[in-house]
């Protein structure tokens, strides 16, 4: 697009998702013509800073009336924005794969962002033209370039006490407008981990509707992997219409290679099957719309890694010299005292702890353990930069507004726990399936909260997100708020070994990729002959993310998807 004025005027050019616009003028527009109206109106007078005045989930791209456009998601990405910049025009779609088209060109860097992360975490695609507009972030193009900055900068209060009481009442209050706001109009259902987030969500459908909720589990017939037993706690204690379904192998052969090529680049969250067939069974039940309770942890402190570098973080406090010249040698050296189980943990210890954050994160990245270069081919190897990512996440980890490491690490999840890959899971699982997701614990209004939110009430000690399971206490029941976290874990790599079709779909999927000249073939053959039947738990990942990797790239170029939106004011828009 060339940055003249544009004689047909302003356009929203592509507008998704459930804004809420917080100017009563706009909410009016909104309620009359429709929320691409009130985005044109948004933009027109806030320029690129319309998306701060407007909370919920969106996707939006505007022109404006003198002929430039605005491209903006909301603060966590539920809905995405992808673009390609060709000459003087920008092209705008969702799905990265439209937008490069068929004989796209793959980008060696992305396909090893997903190696390293099991995603592709934005601003890259796996399509070397294609980008997509990360979490929070607005662009602004004009006379053929393109500004992309963020919109929205999250601020930490951390040093305003307020008291249990006053904080518990108003997080309820908030609590219970959120779900309202997600029950309205839609025939609603929830996910039911019998996690804390999950649980708390469907006990909030309960009394918002009045009314059971109907809920939906997902289980295995595996030891170490099925937490039932506590949805079904869940269930009973909020009287909902409880439907369960065990997720078998078969179902893996089944759905795999859809699942797979139902996504716009690779994916790699294997929880992304066990969640499609809860969203496939609450759309057969009739529900139009399913709640999740993502967000919790990442708002209120609730993964036990936060814990974890706490007690790392402790190491920082011994004086320099015992640790420089006792500690570490001590626990360096090689000699037989060296081997003992407690000094080999305590030497761990150390190792990691003097690692700085955020790239002490990633010291057990299942990868760089493996080994870049036992894993990959050296020209593989060679065509891309192995640091780039951790790059990356130290300029993310660095920009957070935050003094204490809890509320660092938080927004540092926001970006590659849920915007990369958590959301992705729940909205391609519930697309896939036909029916819609919503997201309460995500709420703009509690997200601010959350920010208000002093850190020693977030990560109590070791205990995690004390405030939240205080603030719930008699409402959750109590094995809920002491349960340790589990998640929908999926148990491939054991199905693997004792499921011949399934360790048939893995094998030929792994030769497969061995002729993209990715992966080294000696190695590959070594993880399924050897270290999978080792560890099913642990390799058994490695070998799921090479052949959804591998299922993604037969399924062949999306030739029949829509065409994207190419903004040049010589063409209408769409």
């Amino acid at each position: 697009m060339r940055g003249s004025p544009s004689p047909s005027g302003p356009a929203a050019l592509f507008s998704s998702g459930s804004p809420r616009f917080l100017e009563r003028d706009l909410a009016e527009i909104a309620a009359r013509d429709g929320a691409p109206a009130a985005w044109i109106a948004a933009f027109d007078r806030h320029g690129k800073l319309a998306p701060v005045h407007v909370h919920g989930d969106f996707a939006v791209a505007v022109r404006d009336r003198a002929g430039c456009v605005f491209l903006a998601v909301d603060r966590f990405s539920i809905r995405t924005l992808c673009y390609r910049m060709v000459d003087d025009e920008i092209a705008v779609h969702p799905r990265a794969d439209v937008l490069a088209g068929p004989g796209g060109l793959r980008d060696p860097q992305a396909i090893f962002d997903y190696l390293y992360f099991h995603n592709i975490p934005a601003p890259r695609t796996i399509f070397s033209a294609v980008q997509r507009l990360p979490a929070g972030h607005c662009g602004k193009f004009e006379n053929g370039r393109l500004a992309v900055e963020r919109w929205w900068n999250p601020v930490f209060v951390e040093d305003r006490p307020v008291p249990f009481e006053t904080l518990r009442d108003e997080f309820l209050e908030l609590l219970r407008d959120c779900v309202e706001r997600q029950t309205e109009g839609d025939s609603i259902a929830c996910f039911l981990s019998g996690g804390t987030d999950s649980s708390t969500v469907a006990g909030m459908v309960a009394a918002v509707t009045g009314r059971p909720p109907q809920t939906f589990s997902i289980g295995f017939h595996a030891e170490g992997y099925d937490e039932m037993h506590y949805a079904r706690i869940a269930a009973r204690h909020f009287k909902t219409d409880h439907h369960e379904y065990y997720v078998t192998p078969d179902d893996l052969v089944a759905s795999i290679s859809q699942v797979a090529a139902s996504y716009d680049q690779p994916f790699g969250n294997s929880s992304v099957v066990p969640a499609y067939y809860c969203a496939k069974l609450a759309r057969e039940s009739g529900a139009a719309k399913i709640l999740g309770g993502d967000g919790g942890d990442e708002l209120f402190g609730g993964n036990s890694r936060y814990a974890k570098q706490r007690v790392f973080g402790v190491y920082d406090h011994l004086p320099r010299s015992f640790r420089s010249s006792l500690l570490e040698p001590l626990l360096g050296g090689s000699g037989p005292f060296t081997r003992l189980p407690l000094i080999r943990k305590a030497a761990s210890y150390v190792e990691q702890a003097r690692v700085p954050m955020p790239d002490r994160l990633q010291m057990y990245n299942l990868l760089t353990r493996m080994g870049l270069a036992e894993v990959l081919t050296p020209e593989f190897l060679g065509s891309v930069d192995p640091e780039s990512q951790m790059r990356q996440q130290r300029a993310v980890y660095a920009a957070t507004d935050a003094r204490s490491p809890i509320n660092r690490m938080l927004a540092f999840d926001w970006k590659y726990t849920l915007a990369d890959n958590d959301l992705p899971k729940v909205i391609g699982a519930t697309s896939l399936a036909g029916i819609s997701a919503g997201l309460p614990l995500l709420d703009d209004s509690l997200v601010d909260f959350s920010l208000r939110l002093e850190p020693r009430l977030k990560l109590k000690g070791l205990t995690l997100r004390w405030f939240f399971k205080e603030a719930l206490r008699g409402f959750l029941p109590d094995e809920i708020i002491a349960k340790k976290k589990h998640g929908f874990g999926l148990p491939f790599g054991p199905w693997c070994l004792s499921h011949p079709a399934l360790g048939k779909l893995a094998h030929d999927s792994i030769e497969s990729i061995l002729t993209r000249g990715i992966v080294r073939p000696e190695f590959a053959r070594t993880l399924l002959s050897k270290l999978v039947p080792e560890a099913p738990g642990y390799y058994g990942e490695l070998v799921w993310i090479l052949m959804i990797l591998e299922l993604w790239f037969q399924r062949g170029d999306t030739g029949s998807a829509p065409s994207p939106w190419h903004i040049d004011e010589r063409r209408p828009a769409r």
